[in-house]
């Protein structure tokens, strides 16, 4: 798989776990699914990371991901 849209989906992962700690937290339950989901998010980010040489630079991301929207919509 493109280290590309791993970071991609471990970026969009990690942000919709934020509404699923929210919604535990307000619920007063564990947040178990979130719990889950952030671990593979930052897996996938870590992968990503650690995969291509060079790694990524914090300008880099937001390109790298409309290239990942890019190709998919195309």
């Amino acid at each position: 798989m493109d280290t590309d849209l791993v970071l991609t989906v471990g970026i969009v992962l990690l942000a919709l776990t934020l509404p699923s700690l929210l919604s535990a937290w307000v619920e007063q339950r564990v947040p178990r699914v979130a719990a889950v989901m952030a671990i593979a998010s930052l897996g996938m980010i870590v992968g990503a990371l650690m995969t291509r040489p060079g790694g990524y630079s914090f300008s880099e991301v937001p390109s790298v991901m409309l290239g990942v929207l890019a190709r998919l919509t195309s």
